[in-house]
């Protein structure tokens, strides 16, 4: 829908164009992608043409209402979110996460009475639908079971009961939502149909699947088995509730404290204990929350060492931010490291993906509430404002010894509310950018990430491909990883596109990233989340305007080094401004301040820059800064480039 008018696209593949754009609205879809995903990956010889063709058809029928606009090497469909049904789904479920529980109902119904059907069941294309779909199918699941745990935190067991059954029988291996039946079964006296249904679903799991249920449903059966009221379900995260009106815990029958300073093995938290006082008690079993590490992990042993030097300042709390271009492998790294250290902190792992560069971001609000209740606290006892979730967070800390992985931080304001402030506990950021507030005001340790080293690209790449295939043309990798600027990100790219073309040699891949007009179109997977460029574009949307200006008219600039006076010139601006701008580029990773006073840029950044410039300044700016360009080092000197 346009507005309320009807669009006519026809049953081909326009209508997946359509929905690639509309589907990731506001964000750069690369032309690659687009032909991925729209021809299951057999694209015919002319389908960059069709895709062109497309494109400038659904502008025509957007004029007026939204914008395509050509961004690189690919399209941007402008528009408001809120105008597209997915996204309207994930503002209103956003909203739910952190309303109270009558006001999220409404919110989750209102986002889940959004849904026609299977998502983009009428896009033809079998890729498309497996890859944008699937996601949206997922996010309508976790709804329905967030809806759910409200529901029952309500009491309102009868409803739950009528929307489980029928959610069911659309999902019907589904073991949360099982779990969920179950509790709405036991709540409402209705015990032996609670157990007739965890019968049946275990038989389908073990017909369908060849499994048996996992902990949460076993668990859950066990507790209405005998008779006793179920407690939060291990799934919760986002979607966790306490146990409805009537079905609190039996005096001592609640999660128990860890023993440790300043507890009392035997206290419980049950409904009746306020959360300002005494101790919540800990996760039980440990919270363990961090993502896989990957299995071929390499290098990294100077931040490794610099890490490890953190525990030393323990058990005071302490902080660290990693800090790097995107693609480096931070979060890699903190992950890798993080699991090694896990016997280091007995009383679990948090983990967060900040979003800090995405929009919307993750409120610090949001993190906590998925923290505390991860740590055992039930939703309804989750405070509203920041500062007391906050205080919550730190009391339920107090006294042990956890490690809190915040990934992708986008500033120090969105990290600073989810800092423990209790001895023997670690804070792990990751972020593109400084974070030089929690540096400065928190007395954190800064630890900068950068490309790897040539030997542990060309082990990476080896561990990737397999060492045979690198040894056999070791100077052709060699130059790989160069024109990879030795990214790990870019490194892994051009491992897959060569695991998936055996018959390559390294030389030709070599060959075709030395054309440097392909060669971001080249360190793609197919995939805005997996591609070099898709890494860059995120680090220059968050800049000022005048940092951004300053950074495509750059692009404009032969070399690949730049004093300040020189880019001043360039940017038509004065000295002092043009410094402050430098040094958010340079917080940004976008460049790099040398010693003798220069900035340099790596070639992936360089060519980022001559595709912006070339698309975003019109052709009479770019004339008027190569001028001024010319203007400076003729009166300066050709020294000065």
């Amino acid at each position: 829908m346009n507005n309320g008018r009807l669009l006519s696209l026809g049953t081909g593949r326009l209508r997946t164009v359509a929905a690639i754009l509309i589907s990731e609205v506001n964000h750069v879809i690369t032309v690659g992608r687009m032909i991925d995903l729209a021809w299951d990956a057999d694209p015919p010889a002319r389908a960059r043409g069709v895709v062109h063709n497309h494109v400038h058809r659904l502008r025509r029928l957007l004029v007026g209402q939204a914008e395509i606009a050509t961004r690189g090497q690919g399209y941007v469909l402008i528009a408001d979110p809120c105008a597209v049904d997915v996204n309207r789904f994930r503002y209103l479920v956003s909203g739910a996460h952190e309303a109270e529980p009558r006001t999220a109902v409404a919110k989750l119904r209102q986002a889940l009475g959004l849904w026609r059907g299977e998502a983009l069941a009428d896009v033809p294309g079998e890729r498309v639908r497996r890859t944008l779909g699937v996601g949206l199918t997922q996010a309508r699941v976790a709804a329905f079971q967030e809806l759910g745990a409200k529901l029952l935190l309500l009491g309102r067991y009868g409803e739950l009961i009528t929307e489980l059954t029928a959610w069911l029988a659309e999902y019907p291996l589904h073991e949360e939502l099982t779990v969920l039946l179950m509790r709405a079964l036991q709540a409402s006296g209705r015990q032996a149909e609670a157990l007739d249904h965890y019968h049946r679903t275990r038989q389908h799991l073990k017909d369908q699947l060849g499994i048996d249920p996992g902990p949460a449903l076993s668990e859950t059966y066990l507790a209405v088995l005998g008779g006793k009221p179920a407690g939060a379900p291990p799934f919760a995260g986002r979607t966790s509730a306490g146990p409805g009106p009537g079905s609190g815990p039996r005096p001592g029958s609640g999660p128990r404290l860890r023993s440790g300073p300043g507890h009392d093995p035997g206290t419980s938290y049950g409904p009746a204990a306020p959360y300002g006082s005494g101790h919540p008690s800990a996760p039980s079993p440990t919270v363990a929350q961090l993502p896989p590490r990957i299995a071929d992990f390499c290098g990294r042993v100077r931040e490794t060492v610099a890490l490890d030097q953190q525990l030393d300042r323990l058990p005071r709390p302490d902080c660290v931010v990693l800090a790097g271009a995107g693609g480096t492998g931070k979060t890699t790294l903190a992950v890798h490291w993080a699991h090694s250290h896990k016997d280091e902190f007995p009383d679990g792992q948090l983990f967060a993906d900040l979003r800090g560069f995405e929009r919307p971001p993750m409120r610090p609000a949001t993190v906590l509430a998925m923290f505390l209740r991860a740590l055992g606290v039930p939703e309804a006892r989750i405070p509203e404002p920041l500062a007391e979730r906050s205080a919550l967070y730190r009391a339920l800390l107090a006294g042990r010894r956890m490690l809190v992985v915040l990934d992708n931080a986008g500033t120090a304001e969105q990290v600073r509310p989810l800092l423990p402030a209790t001895p023997g506990c670690l804070a792990v950021v990751t972020s593109r950018r400084r974070l030089s507030g929690l540096v400065v005001r928190d007395g954190a340790a800064l630890l900068t990430v950068g490309p790897f080293t040539a030997e542990d690209a060309l082990d990476l790449l080896g561990n990737a491909l397999g060492r045979f295939r690198v040894e056999a043309d070791r100077d052709a990798a060699r130059a790989l990883v160069e024109r990879c600027d030795r990214l790990p990100l870019a490194l892994r790219i051009a491992a897959a596109r060569l695991m998936a073309h055996p018959d390559w040699s390294l030389g030709h891949w070599t060959a075709k990233l030395a054309d440097e007009r392909r060669r971001l179109q080249e360190l793609s997977a197919h995939d805005a989340d997996l591609a070099v460029e898709s890494s860059l574009f995120l680090s220059y949307r968050a800049l000022s305007s005048g940092a951004a200006r300053l950074f495509r008219l750059l692009g404009l600039h032969p070399g690949p080094d730049v004093d300040a006076p020189t880019a001043a010139a360039l940017a038509g601006r004065d000295p002092e401004r043009t410094y402050r701008h430098l040094a958010e580029l340079g917080d940004a990773h976008l460049v790099e301040e040398q010693a003798q006073g220069s900035y340099l840029r790596s070639d992936l950044v360089r060519i980022y820059a001559e595709q912006l410039v070339a698309v975003e300044e019109t052709p009479t700016e770019r004339d008027l800064a190569r001028q001024r360009l010319r203007d400076h080092l003729a009166w300066y000197g050709p020294g000065r480039c």
